[in-house]
Parts: structure tokens; C-alpha cells; sequence
């Protein structure tokens, strides 16, 4: 085998490795959004309950039953910290399976 065709390879090993990152780094990003997707739904839901009841939910159930809030809970935990009725709760969203950043 040539130097030619030892380099020929080398640069087709190496574009097929930054083909491969490259799809990976999209598939994450792809993830982020799609959580933060869901981080903000349950916030829209939260606000809609207090601007038509004056009050935060205590729960996101409250908000599934009452405010039709719907997201993959086999795919997805919210966490959602209510702590006064008029103080937006916080919210958080994790991809179940998924590492810690």
C-alpha cells in the first residue's frame, strides 16, 4: 500500500468520524429542545391557571386535568416545586435515562 492510498484512507476515516459527531452533537441538541419543550408547556399551563384563577397550581396534575397539559411522562420527569399561590413554582424537566450535564 502506497503513502497515497495509507493517506486516502486516513482522510476518509477521519471525515466519517466527524460525520459521526456531528450527527451525535445534532441528536443532543435535538433532546435539549425537545425538554425545554416540555419545561415551557408546563409553565404556559401554570400561568394560564393563574391569569384565569388568580392562583399557581399545587401540582402538575392539577394542570393535566384541569388545563389539558399533556407531555411523554414515560419519557420525561417534571419536577414541579410549588411553594406559595402566588409565586411562579419552579419547574424542572429531565429525559428519564439521561446523564447529568
Amino acid at each position: 500500500m502506497s503513502r497515497q492510498d495509507i493517506l486516502r484512507l486516513a482522510l476518509m476515516a477521519l471525515a466519517l468520524a466527524a460525520a459521526v459527531a456531528l450527527i451525535l452533537h445534532i441528536d443532543v441538541r435535538q433532546e435539549r429542545a425537545e425538554t425545554e419543550l416540555v419545561r415551557s408547556a408546563v409553565r404556559e399551563a401554570a400561568l394560564t391557571c393563574y391569569a384565569v384563577e388568580g392562583a399557581y397550581p399545587g401540582s402538575v396534575d392539577y394542570l393535566r386535568e384541569h388545563y389539558h397539559l399533556a407531555y411523554d411522562e414515560e419519557r420525561y420527569y417534571v419536577t414541579y416545586e410549588a411553594f406559595a399561590s402566588n409565586r411562579l413554582p419552579d419547574i424542572w424537566v429531565t429525559e428519564k435515562g439521561a446523564s447529568a450535564p
